[in-house]
């Protein structure tokens, strides 16, 4: 149901900026929607499913097709480059990124701010079986006052 939800979403947004916008920047968006989701999804199958690689996988994708597409529009006669499109392409790879990564169940692993500290098991060896006194570690055993 989500899925669907989801599609008639995308279809509406497409109806509504077509409205909006040139017909061939939504056809980019589009283009660069279905790339990078060919994208996300390589990149989600190399990475073993992390978040980060599956966005830049999405948006890539779509980068890629869009600078591919605009240096072959920019060859051919009466064509030029043009930056918008390739915009609305890596948009569209954006918006499929963005989606994947809200809707993706999986959490981030949260990384360990705390390392693991590696210490002998018999830490006093050092202190011929006894704690160091503040003496030993050189500090003071006095309170001393400063105004």
């Amino acid at each position: 149901m989500r899925t669907l939800v989801l599609v008639l979403a995308i279809f509406l947004a497409f109806n509504f900026g077509h409205s909006q916008i040139e017909k061939d920047k939504v056809l980019h968006f589009a283009g660069g929607a279905l790339f990078g989701l060919a994208g996300a999804g390589i990149a989600k199958e190399i990475s073993n499913g992390d978040r980060t690689w599956t966005f830049v996988g999405a948006v890539g994708g779509a980068l890629l097709v869009g600078l591919g597409k605009e240096a072959i529009d920019s060859g051919q006669d009466g064509n030029s480059w043009d930056n918008g499109d390739v915009l609305a392409t890596a948009l569209g790879g954006f918006a499929v990124g963005l989606t994947i990564d809200v809707f993706t169940k999986k959490k981030r692993k949260k990384q360990s701010k705390i390392t693991t500290l590696y210490y002998p098991r018999d830490i006093n060896f050092l202190y011929n079986n006894s704690l160091p006194t503040l003496t030993e570690l050189q500090f003071s055993t006095s309170i001393l006052y400063t105004e």
